[in-house]
């Protein structure tokens, strides 16, 4: 245990010499969960190391980028690479079955709004690989949602500063309304999707 936490805190140390740099580098290569990482991204802030500004835009390059090897995982490897090597990436083979369900009934819009719901938030990239959905879409819809996603936890990191690693107790009373809100955009993509299909088949 020990040995794991001086490794995590060298990564920690790493993204504060490489700054902005070492933000998106650590979303990138998802050792540790983004939350933690840009939590630690507001603590620089508030101690003066970065600005807000430039750790959201790297922030949100970061968290793109992550969900874009992903998606090429998916769009390339296939479901065998995922389950051989999802776990190297905090992908479980459960999360991918959760998220190809949410991707084949809600289809390619689901891609901002799952982003903020637990379990299948990570996992929803793959099925959009599987499935070779437009890679500009994909990374439209992605980077809508990682902005707000990184402005929330840099922010609360910020407030925090050197108590940062208490963001899971802080950052739980803002969860459940962005939850809340996801589920409510779903509902309307969902039915907006419903009508465009019954107006197509009105028409033939």
């Amino acid at each position: 245990m020990d040995h794991i936490s001086s490794i995590i805190n060298y990564l920690f140390e790493i993204i504060r010499s490489l700054g902005y740099f070492g933000i998106m580098l650590g979303l990138m290569v998802e050792v540790i969960p983004s939350e933690i990482v840009l939590a630690y991204g507001g603590f620089l802030v508030s101690s003066g190391h970065i600005n807000f500004f430039g750790a959201v835009v790297f922030g949100t390059i970061g968290g793109v980028l992550a969900q874009l090897f992903i998606y090429w995982i998916g769009r390339y490897g296939g479901r065998p690479v995922l389950d051989k090597y999802g776990k190297y990436i905090l992908i479980k083979k459960s999360h991918v079955d959760h998220a190809e369900a949410w991707f084949n009934k809600y289809g390619t819009g689901v891609i901002f709004t799952a982003r903020f719901i637990p379990v299948v938030r990570h996992a929803i990239s793959i099925p959009a690989g599987l499935a070779r959905m437009s890679v500009w879409r994909f990374i439209i819809l992605t980077t809508l949602a990682v902005i707000p996603w990184s402005v929330l936890f840099i922010y609360l990191g910020m407030l925090l500063g050197d108590k940062w690693e208490q963001i899971d107790e802080v950052a739980a009373p803002y969860i459940k309304p962005i939850l809340l809100v996801a589920l409510a955009l779903l509902i309307i993509y969902f039915v907006i999707k419903w009508i465009v299909s019954k107006k197509k088949k009105g028409s033939v």
